[in-house]
């Protein structure tokens, strides 16, 4: 068993409390299935959102989607010029037996350009 790193994002329609809930609880939910990873498998998870996103902390949905007593952070992303706007990333340090070529990350609701814009740079 070895500890990898789960990515994650998903892009909310806007800034209020019950659609970030649901598209973190979302995207935690399918993280865990793609890679085969029970609640009880995840050590921390650090969850970040850009700055246009203030409505709650996107670890309460974490929380609410099954991470009751992993340790979770959220932060606030750089605010950077022309970048996708209501986004929340996430990554997740699990035990696994998958090597790290075979982590599947997942990004939904539109971020998928973000994983191809990262593997280009």
């Amino acid at each position: 068993m070895a500890v990898r790193a789960v990515r994650g994002a998903t892009q909310v329609s806007v800034d209020e409390r019950e659609p970030i809930m649901e598209a973190v609880g979302e995207l935690i939910g399918e993280m865990l299935k793609a890679n085969a990873v029970s609640p009880d498998d995840v050590i921390s998870v650090i969850l970040t959102s850009t700055p246009d996103l203030v409505s709650c902390y996107p670890a309460t949905a974490a929380r609410l989607a099954g991470l009751g007593d992993v340790p979770l952070l959220s932060a606030t992303e750089v605010a950077v010029p022309n970048a996708m706007p209501r986004v929340v990333r996430v990554m997740a340090h699990v035990d696994s037996d998958l090597p790290r070529a075979q982590i599947e990350h997942v990004y939904l609701r539109g971020t998928e350009s973000l994983r191809q814009a990262t593997a280009n740079e």
